[in-house]
């Protein structure tokens, strides 16, 4: 393995969760930073209504002002025909779908048992495609539900292959609440990879008990290559009581350069767009090598003074 994709989510998932709203200006100036950086996966925003997430409440006006680069490609979460219809104005390049492995954390988050939810996506995949438009699955809480605990691996099989029946070309397995082991993910991705290609399913790992990096790991053992990160280890789950931030973006390309695996990201200037928002949101951000290059630049400035 010489190669790994990473889909940086820190705009979506990242802020979503923010109690300080970012302006447009801010987030764009954020998405071009991380494109110098080297980033050319983003997920920049949900089409969900602004009421729900306000932090995301400029979805059209964001999508619409983000830089047109040919090597870059920018997603957005859609959660019905509406937030489609919105999408579907703007210059995003493709979308993403989502609904839950447990039945109680569905219900919570979007108010839909499992077997009303499948409607409304094959509504939105159909209608997407017809454009032109690829679309990603997410599931969420496949390694343990806050409400019901552990989730039969069986469920989350069975939900990804309506999914890819469908027609979504990806999809991502969430660790909502960040309860993953890595031999639970190993388990896990030994019965889905009998089931699906190991090339179309991501690992999408959140830090609440210090393990996403290491559950990474074991997804590139087992052949999946996709990995969904959020810059400065931002993030966390309005539905998801007691979920912290994504993997740290920083982290994961400091461990896959060490491992000889090309990212393509300059990790110095990855860090800089961290830094700035960390700077703006007034406090510190999660990332483990963000703290190490934060704590390297203020030694270095208590030199020069």
């Amino acid at each position: 393995m010489t190669q790994v994709k990473i889909v940086e989510v820190g705009l979506r998932d990242g802020l979503q969760n923010e109690q300080m709203t970012l302006s447009t200006k801010m987030k764009v100036e954020i998405a071009q930073g991380l494109i110098r950086a080297g980033v050319t996966e983003l997920e920049v925003t949900s089409f969900v209504h602004p009421q729900w997430v306000p932090q995301l409440a400029d979805a059209q006006d964001l999508a619409r002002a983000l830089p047109a680069e040919p090597d870059v490609r920018y997603r957005a979460l859609v959660p019905n025909r509406k937030g489609l219809e919105r999408a579907l104005e703007t210059p995003v390049d493709e979308y993403a779908i989502f609904l839950s492995a447990s039945e109680t954390h569905n219900r919570k988050n979007i108010n839909k048992t499992l077997e009303e939810t499948y409607p409304v996506l094959k509504e939105v995949v159909e209608l997407a495609r017809s454009r032109g438009k690829k679309v990603r699955g997410y599931v969420s809480t496949v390694f343990g539900c806050p409400y019901e605990g552990e989730v039969p691996v069986r469920q989350t099989a069975a939900i990804c292959e309506r999914l890819f029946e469908m027609g979504v070309y990806e999809v991502s397995l969430g660790d909502t609440i960040g309860v993953a082991t890595p031999h639970q993910v190993k388990a896990v991705l030994r019965i889905l990879t009998q089931h699906f290609p190991p090339e179309q399913l991501a690992g999408h790992f959140h830090d609440t008990r210090g393990t996403a990096l290491v559950n990474t790991y074991v997804c590139l053992e087992a052949g999946v290559t996709t990995l969904d990160s959020a810059f400065g280890g931002l993030g966390g789950c309005p539905y998801a009581p007691g979920a912290s931030g994504n993997l740290a973006t920083e982290d994961l390309v400091y461990m896959l350069e060490g491992m000889g695996i090309r990212t393509g990201i300059d990790l110095d200037a990855l860090c800089q767009v961290s830094l700035q928002v960390q700077e703006r949101l007034g406090k510190r951000l999660p990332s483990k090598v963000l703290q190490s290059r934060e704590a390297i630049l203020n030694k270095e400035k208590e030199g020069l003074g």
